[in-house]
């Protein structure tokens, strides 16, 4: 019957057009080939005897996906995501509406003009706000993810707190000649960065004397430069005192090199930075800015001059200078004031049924009935795979494989037609009988 031939030729052609589709993709990132799925087709009834029944045809039944993951493509772009495991990334048309979203393996991400991770289509990559100080997720409300191009307000110095080793067998001087500008009235010197109120940077140099007068004492004095010079900077209640009237404050050790006091046992917090004999030129921030020194990890080994450590608590504005994630799926930032901050996890979801998911193109999915409901969770956490970034998952296509089904659906549409033709030909023939 010449519908036999048809259901066929069917068949063969959404075989070739299904294959056709999965070439067509073959650098389509995150593109999950499909497979054209048959059934044969009987109608029978009671008058009809199944033994000698040949058959209706052919009839399509699917084009399942098969999710399968594609081999890794390795880039340059630390925004390139890409899903080791199970799990997709979800996206969202409208940021305000991130409930409304679907399902991708495609992790070539960018930043938009409001500095939003999106995909190529503009649709936003969703995530997690997460706790700095535990690493944990706050809360599983997935929202758009946002990298701000700056970070953290101007914040002034207040505390410095300096660990160094001063060497035991250095030369001591003479307290009561120490000046700044010579270097040989003293014995080593560290210079660090200090914010003001405004973020404004000034140079904070520490000077270091070995006491001659005192045993296992060093002598340490500070300067800060603005735009008008070096200017000495006093200690409130400081007990090492110059004879130009610089205060500074004794750093005593004891014979094991360990620190015995500092200031003896005195705050040591300086004068308004922006008062005194010598006002640091704060250009309109702060004048009541004050410093408290803190050199408690300070040792006297007899071992070279080393600066161990340098902590300021000011900072200025940062701006973003890197992107990274990790494993766990966090966004790091890192910001020109030093700051490194986790800005955000990346949401992953998956479905109980992933054949049942409903393909919206774009190498996008959405969850229906057949595919169960969306389970949101994180990278590398239960069933879900681990986020690398830097490199993307390509299709999952075999192209030769794709080539050889190529051939075989054109041998079946070829073969059906041949059919047709024949049976043409035959009620040709019948026609023609006398």
């Amino acid at each position: 019957m010449s519908y036999v031939s048809l259901s066929g030729l069917s068949a063969a052609q959404l075989d070739l057009n299904t294959t056709s589709n999965n070439i067509a993709n073959a650098n389509t990132f995150g593109f999950k080939e499909s497979r054209a799925e048959f059934g044969d087709v009987y109608s029978k009834s009671l008058f009809t005897n199944a033994k000698t029944t040949p058959g209706g045809g052919a009839q399509a039944q699917k084009v399942a996906q098969q999710f399968h993951e594609g081999s890794s493509i390795y880039t340059n772009n630390p925004m390139d995501l890409r899903i080791s495991g199970t799990g997709f990334f979800a996206v969202s048309k409208d940021r305000f509406v991130p409930d409304q979203n679907e399902l991708t393996r495609n992790g070539a991400f960018h930043l938009d003009q409001d500095s939003y991770m999106v995909t190529s289509n503009d649709e936003f990559l969703l995530g997690y706000d997460v706790n700095p100080d535990t690493d944990q997720v706050v809360s599983y409300e997935a929202k758009p993810i946002n990298i701000p191009p700056e970070f953290g307000k101007p914040r002034q110095s207040a505390n410095v707190e300096v660990g160094v080793n001063l060497p035991a067998n250095d030369q001591a001087k003479d307290p009561l000649q120490f000046d700044y500008n010579d270097p040989d009235t003293f014995n080593r010197s560290t210079s660090s960065t200090i914010h003001d109120s405004m973020g404004q940077s000034y140079k904070l140099t520490t000077y270091y004397l070995k006491d001659q007068t005192q045993t296992n004492t060093w002598n340490t004095y500070y300067t800060v430069t603005d735009t008008e010079g070096e200017k000495p900077v006093n200690i409130s209640g400081g007990d090492a005192t110059t004879p130009t009237g610089h205060v500074g404050h004794t750093v005593r050790f004891n014979s094991d090199g360990s620190l015995a006091s500092l200031n003896n046992g005195n705050p040591m917090i300086t004068e308004a930075l922006g008062s005194g004999e010598t006002p640091i030129n704060l250009q309109g921030s702060d004048p009541n800015q004050t410093l408290n020194f803190d050199l408690n990890s300070a040792t006297q080994y007899a071992a070279p001059f080393e600066l161990t450590s340098f902590k300021d608590d000011g900072a200025t504005t940062g701006f973003l200078t890197k992107i990274d994630f990790d494993q766990k799926g966090n966004v790091l930032g890192s910001y020109s004031n030093g700051e490194n901050v986790t800005l955000g996890r990346v949401a992953m979801v998956r479905v109980p049924n992933e054949q049942g998911l409903d393909k919206k193109g774009g190498t996008q999915w959405d969850s229906t009935t057949a595919s169960g409901a969306k389970i949101w969770g994180e990278s590398n956490k239960g069933s879900f795979g681990t986020i690398n970034n830097g490199t993307l998952e390509q299709s999952n296509i075999d192209m030769t494989q794709e080539l050889v089904d190529l051939i075989s659906a054109q041998r079946n549409f070829q073969a059906n037609s041949r059919a047709l033709d024949v049976h043409n030909q035959v009620q040709q023939n019948i026609l023609q009988i006398r």
